[in-house]
């Protein structure tokens, strides 16, 4: 049975260059990058839009 299987190629090709190596963890990590940078300005965005209405209350208040 075996022998009707065609040889398996060496998954490893060896070290990475620093580079390839750079660009491996930019691939693994990158997203998670990405992610962490759009919800820390949308939620900066959002509390300056929630201040932004608090204030317009406060001064409809002491206006009125």
């Amino acid at each position: 049975m075996t022998e009707h299987l065609p040889p398996i190629a060496p998954l490893h090709m060896g070290a990475l260059h620093p580079v390839e190596q750079l660009l491996v963890l930019a691939v693994a990590f990158g997203p998670f990058l990405v992610l962490f940078v759009v919800v820390y300005v949308a939620r900066r965005r959002a509390i300056e839009e929630e201040g932004r209405e608090q204030r317009g209350k406060d001064q409809e208040e002491a206006g009125g």
